[in-house]
């Protein structure tokens, strides 16, 4: 799933460009969109405040608050990331508005400053947008991938009525490994695109070679990763779960030995690249 948020002061038009995208998007996959609401205590649980989201095209809305969320009607507690993770088991797209501070993709509409997420396009306003551009830059991002979002799409194999096992493995940014270690606040991780691509491509067709596997899937994401955050997904789809067990190690320990990543640790007290450590 393709991930974009939309950033702006509340004049600038946001909901409008979002409206354009999805329309757009609708054209070649499931869009899905998650709006913030500043004014909590008339959260709109009837989701009218997304009701042009759905008028443009989107399968499915969040808007989400600072205590509450609705979508279709529901309210609980949920985040951003939660929505996002629902959103990647069934679309292609996701539409972001209002959230000013977050490690994606990012439109940016007037003079709205930004701190995290590659921005790639600045434009006036969501009326005046060159949305052909923003789509052309958005396919070129890397894909916002969950472990509910790879596990969906294995299951997804025409191989799916042979399995029996669906085996996963996370990796997350540990804080510490000692007691007396200091904190670990952040990875960043960078990779040779198109080496990295190609052996995570050779790595998953090994292992679909072998008897009784039917799909995997390897994810590493890029970037800043924050501590206790996932950095590394491995889904196995499989008859039985031994072979499904072993699949799953083979798999991380292989990426991890040949696929060409760049880790840097910033900790409370330093920040180096592994490599140089």
């Amino acid at each position: 799933m393709h991930v974009l948020s939309i950033v702006g002061h509340s004049d600038t038009g946001k909901t409008t460009l979002a409206e354009r995208l999805t329309e757009r998007l609708s054209e070649r996959g499931r869009v899905g969109t998650v709006k913030h609401i500043d004014c909590e205590p008339d959260l709109d649980t009837e989701g009218k405040d997304t009701a042009r989201h759905r008028s443009a095209g989107a399968v499915q809305t969040y808007g989400i608050g600072e205590e509450e969320w609705f979508a279709t009607g529901a309210t609980s507690e949920m985040d951003l990331h939660e929505a996002l993770e629902r959103l990647s088991e069934r679309c292609e797209y996701a539409i972001v508005e209002g959230y000013s501070d977050l490690a994606l993709p990012t439109v940016v509409l007037g003079d709205r400053e930004v701190e995290r997420g590659e921005v790639l396009a600045r434009e006036p306003s969501g009326e005046e947008a060159d949305v052909d551009a923003i789509i052309e830059a958005l396919d070129e991002t890397e894909p916002y991938e969950t472990l509910s979002s790879l596990v969906a799409e294995i299951k997804r194999s025409p191989d799916e009525v042979y399995s029996g096992a669906v085996a996963t493995f996370t990796g997350r940014v540990r804080a510490k490994e000692d007691p007396d270690d200091e904190r670990t606040e952040v990875l960043e991780f960078e990779k040779y695109d198109e080496v990295a691509e190609q052996k995570m491509a050779e790595i998953r067709e090994e292992l679909e070679e072998r008897d009784g596997v039917y799909e995997v899937r390897l994810h590493h994401k890029t970037g800043v990763i924050e501590a206790g955050e996932d950095i590394v997904f491995v889904v196995v789809l499989a008859g039985h779960r031994t072979e499904a067990f072993r699949t799953v190690e083979d798999g991380i320990n292989r990426l991890k030995e040949i696929v060409p990543l760049f880790k840097k640790e910033v900790t409370v007290g330093e920040e180096f690249w592994a490599h140089e450590k």
